[in-house]
């Protein structure tokens, strides 16, 4: 059996040297997981310009998309994820919890103390050392 293919753009968005995070509601899959604020493309919709939708949608924020930092590939029970990961920056807005339980600001040293989506560690370890080369 062909399993679909979801195309996921995240974000990941700094300030100073700490990083935006997310935790998962409970009535979605990898429930209270924490995760990098993004989602599924729609229909005709390019990576860059769901992460724009998906933003507004969850955080209530306008952002610009920058450079791709990685894509992964993460096979699910029910389908496979193509992941990928854009730097970008707030460019209005303050960001509100209008999907997630619960968001923080948190320093890359700081990852290892929360429990992210598994289809996240191969994005983890690049966070975590583009970030430790920033500081």
């Amino acid at each position: 059996m062909n399993k679909p293919v979801r195309y996921v753009a995240t974000a990941l968005i700094t300030q100073n040297d700490k990083i935006l995070i997310c935790q998962r509601p409970p009535h979605k899959g990898n429930a209270l997981k924490w995760e990098f604020v993004g989602g599924k493309t729609e229909k005709g919709e390019t990576l860059q310009q769901a992460l724009v939708r998906e933003c507004r949608e969850e955080l209530d924020v306008g952002i610009e998309v920058g450079e791709k930092i990685i894509s992964v590939t993460h096979e699910y029970p029910d389908i496979i994820a193509e992941i990928t990961m854009f730097s970008a920056r707030i460019t209005d807005g303050t960001p509100e919890k209008l999907e997630h339980v619960d968001m923080k600001w948190i320093k890359a040293s700081e990852i290892d103390d929360f429990d992210f989506c598994v289809a996240d560690t191969a994005i983890l370890e690049k966070v975590k050392a583009l970030m430790n080369n920033l500081s």
